[in-house]
């Protein structure tokens, strides 16, 4: 039995079906951890999550940023983006019961020293509290009043983390930064312009994994979200983000030994709308 953790799928089915047949990929032997953005962009994306709800009890899908905007989309609260491919979804005699089990996935996943999360962490946050984040959202996102949420979830503020923060901006902050974050401001604050990777970025931003005394250094934090910086591999963080949706690569990481597994994708995206 193997785990391994795969960045952003994104709809792109068929390089998620070429790289289990790279790993060797067994139902009920083996794990995945997917880091978020399951859907759109790619050519099927209602095909990719058909196949996570078949494959349920194998996998760990964590939401990200594409993830929770399909959901908004579907209740109507925002339109799709001119390059979004949601309409297959939408339109699909299966909508309701893909779309729930969607909206039931967590926001970050721990296992011991190991940490799944799309974008990042805030460096106020500790993995615990984190992980206690992240079920703040979910059972906003779970329960019957979950509508609100969504609604309110568009926007950039506010851009800093305090404990003090109740109701949608708690929720706002969370969602930020576990889906959408890359670089912190000098102060602290979450950055959601910059999209590049970090040696083209204004001097003055830090990656969000550089933070000075970043609480959540005890555990090695997965992530993906970021395309430009590519796959990026030291001790406490791993970035498994490759591009697969820009015609980059498909990415997995075997927790067993840290090998990487990759393949080649054929989707041709125009590179500057990553993320």
């Amino acid at each position: 039995m193997s785990t391994y953790v795969i960045g952003d799928v994104q709809g792109c089915l068929g390089a998620l079906h070429e790289l289990l047949g790279a790993i060797e990929f067994k139902s009920g032997r083996d794990r995945l951890w997917l880091a978020g953005d399951l859907v759109n962009r790619g050519e099927d994306s209602i095909g990719t999550l058909r196949w996570c709800l078949a494959h349920d009890a194998d996998i760990v899908a964590i939401l990200g940023n594409h993830d929770l905007h399909l959901l908004a989309v579907a209740e109507g609260f925002v339109p799709a983006h001119k390059k979004d491919t949601l309409d297959e979804i939408l339109d699909a005699p299966d909508r309701e019961e893909v779309l729930e089990w969607l909206r039931f996935r967590p926001m970050v996943h721990r296992e011991g020293k190991d940490l799944m999360v799309h974008a990042g962490l805030l460096p106020q946050w500790t993995a615990d509290q984190a992980v206690a984040l992240g079920r703040e959202l979910e059972a906003a996102l779970r329960g019957p009043g979950y509508r609100p949420f969504l609604q309110a979830m568009y926007g950039n503020e506010p851009r800093h983390w305090d404990d003090a923060l109740q109701g949608q901006d708690r929720l706002r902050v969370i969602a930020n930064a576990m889906t959408r974050l890359r670089f912190l401001h000098p102060d602290g604050g979450m950055e959601f312009l910059h999209k590049c990777g970090p040696e083209a970025a204004p001097p003055e931003l830090t990656p969000w994994y550089d933070a000075p005394d970043r609480q959540s250094t005890a555990v090695r934090v997965f992530f993906g979200h970021w395309s430009t910086l590519g796959l990026y591999a030291r001790p406490d963080v791993i970035g498994l983000d490759t591009g697969c949706l820009w015609g980059g690569r498909l990415s997995a990481f075997r927790l067993d030994d840290g090998r990487v597994f990759q393949v080649p994708c054929h989707a041709r995206r125009e590179p500057k709308h990553h993320g």
